[in-house]
């Protein structure tokens, strides 16, 4: 049996000791106080970094040196856009909607025969009087609407403005990111630069700033791509709705706005084709069955040509990660921080693959600075 061993610590290790915990619980303490505002800027920095490679293009369109130019037309471009497809696509969103609960009674005569043909399926399903059950059902509902419409319109104007006052601040701090971001970047690395004089310890630095570089590049390629696809979709998605709309005598006005909705859902990462797939074909089936139909078939067919020969072509691989690691990524995410998490989980992930990939180097030149 092994004697107990006393260990002496003496006074300023342990205060370190426990100033160190104390410093890491007061850290702990910040992030999760100000989590939703770190968000807020992780979103903004992201989206000044996807917007860079366009911000670039135009300067050089115009052949205009300062960078402010470009990102300054980008953000103009990008928020007139925005504001273009809501004025497109909710109006589409809510006619649909009425035009549906307008058609709702004539449908239902026509699925079920009315009352009686209700209640002839119910009596067959064993429920004898299925009118009586529904009747009940609808007005159990309309009573909890009411009864909780007070606290919901509460609730709702509250997250209303939340979601506005968060969007005006990712839009503010996206501009002021990609006017001054890159200068403060050079500043940076700059000031480091200057202060390493050590042969080796210029080289860790050159190091950590390609592996930075490589990481924002990686953020900016694969956004600026994917927007690339997202636009070609929704350029094929009008074309299609343009000519069903022409053969089966529906409105024009569809084609474009189903469009858009095609170009934003392809932008949310696997899931967003196949949800904006069945939107599409959901609101076509209200006004035209057989052109609902046709869309869905032609639709299936475009995807898979789509996935495996158009992206791959755009984006050159440019992430280089495995379909498995990619679904990893979206579901983490998308449990994390939901939408927005899903949407940045693949950039992040190729991100993470840059740091693995230039981990050993940066480690091995660490190594040869703490010999020095």
């Amino acid at each position: 049996m092994s004697k107990p061993r006393t260990i002496d610590v003496d006074t300023s290790t342990f205060v370190r000791f426990w100033l160190v915990i104390l410093a890491l619980g007061l850290i702990g303490l910040f992030i999760w106080k100000a989590l939703a505002g770190l968000i807020l800027i992780g979103i903004a920095a992201f989206l000044a970094i996807a917007i860079r490679p366009l911000a670039q293009k135009i300067s050089r369109l115009f052949n205009r040196e300062q960078a402010v130019f470009g990102s300054v037309v980008a953000y103009v471009l990008i928020i007139g856009v925005i504001v273009v497809i809501l004025a497109l696509v909710a109006p589409l969103v809510i006619g649909e909607t009425t035009q549906f609960l307008s058609r709702l009674p004539n449908n239902f005569e026509q699925a079920f025969g009315g009352w009686d043909g209700i209640n002839s399926f119910g009596q067959s399903i064993g429920i004898d009087d299925l009118r009586k059950e529904i009747i009940g059902a609808i007005s159990s509902f309309s009573q909890n609407l009411v009864g909780n419409l007070g606290s919901v319109l509460v609730s709702s104007v509250g997250t209303i403005s939340q979601v506005a006052t968060g969007a005006i601040l990712v839009l503010v701090l996206t501009l002021f990111f990609s006017l001054e971001g890159p200068g403060i970047v050079a500043d940076f690395w700059g000031r480091l630069e200057r202060s390493s004089a050590d042969g080796q310890k210029a080289k860790l630095l050159q190091s950590y700033r390609r592996l930075s570089e490589r990481m924002i590049n990686v953020v900016s390629t694969y956004v600026s791509r994917q927007v690339m696809v997202a636009v070609l979709d929704g350029l094929v998605v009008t074309v299609v709705v343009l000519l069903l709309t022409m053969v089966f005598g529906l409105s024009g006005d569809l084609a474009l706005p189903m469009g858009l909705i095609a170009m934003i859902f392809y932008l949310i990462p696997m899931f967003g084709p196949i949800l904006s797939c069945m939107l599409i074909t959901i609101m076509i089936f209200f006004s035209s069955p057989p052109a609902a139909i046709i869309f869905l078939v032609f639709y299936v067919i475009y995807a898979q040509i789509e996935n495996n020969v158009i992206a791959p072509k755009i984006q050159g691989n440019a992430l280089k990660l495995p379909a498995t690691m990619i679904l990893i990524a979206i579901i983490i995410g998308m449990y994390m921080f939901g939408l927005v998490g899903a949407i940045v989980a693949i950039p992040i992930a190729g991100c993470i693959r840059v740091l693995i990939e230039e981990w050993p180097e940066i480690q091995r030149l660490r190594e040869e600075s703490r010999e020095l």
